[in-house]
């Protein structure tokens, strides 16, 4: 791998995102070695409950707990990820310059637009940043990536896959709980989902999809190519 390539690169509408939905399987891969990043598409400056330097400042320390290689945002309009050019542009350029082999975007289906925008904004990076003719700025070397999975926020959704975290729960939970304006209720917290018991709500999903595949947790995924087996059927 180059310098500066990443095994996996987890993006996300806004700060906590990619912990809500994969903070567990972030923790594993990073335990393993593998090189993980995570690119927050806007600074979540619409947030009813604190403030863009505080959750940067929030995002770097869920970031440490879960040992991620690099963090970064594009710094995209909070409730203005609309499908163009050059949102598209810029997050192909930042598959170009991080080279993943695997990325992760929020599963389309969610009750936050943001969310769903992201998915399909990064789908047509992905597949922009493989198109040899395609520019974008200081950085036109092509790169495919392997794989495009994505992670669950919001709700529950029978999953095309999963991956146990059971030994990774603790990680997750601490890295959400570092966003302490998002889920914190304090006498000054506005009322939203994320401050009445959210993370309590994401640990139980969490133990449901573990249930589901008999371990204690998991984390839950969507594709839309099927997966390749590449050990024995067993499992042996």
């Amino acid at each position: 791998m180059e310098d500066n390539a990443l095994h996996i690169l987890a993006f996300g509408a806004h700060a906590d995102d990619v912990e809500i939905g994969m903070g567990g399987t972030i923790a594993k891969l990073t335990s393993e070695g593998k090189q993980v990043g995570i690119c927050d598409l806007t600074d979540a400056d619409l947030s009813s409950n604190g403030n863009v330097l505080l959750r940067k400042e929030e995002a770097g320390k869920a970031a440490e707990i879960l040992r991620v290689s690099v963090r970064t945002s594009l710094g995209f309009p909070d409730r203005g990820l609309f499908l163009q050019e050059s949102y598209i542009n810029e997050i192909a350029k930042i598959i170009r310059i991080y080279k993943p082999k695997i990325v992760f975007a929020p599963y389309y289906e969610d009750r936050h637009p943001d969310h769903g925008n992201c998915a399909r904004l990064v789908e047509e990076a992905v597949f922009s940043a493989g198109i040899k003719k395609y520019h974008t700025d200081g950085c036109n070397e092509p790169h495919k990536v392997d794989r495009m999975y994505f992670y669950m926020i919001n709700g529950f959704h029978h999953p095309d896959f999963t991956i146990d975290i059971t030994p990774f729960i603790d990680h997750k939970l601490t890295a959400l709980r570092a966003y302490k304006s998002q889920f914190e209720k304090t006498a000054e917290s506005f009322n939203t989902p994320l401050v009445n018991g959210y993370i309590e709500t994401v640990e139980a999903r969490e133990r449901m999809f573990g249930k589901l595949v008999n371990v204690r947790y998991a984390e839950g995924f969507k594709t839309k190519v099927p997966i390749l087996l590449k050990h024995d059927l067993l499992g042996e």
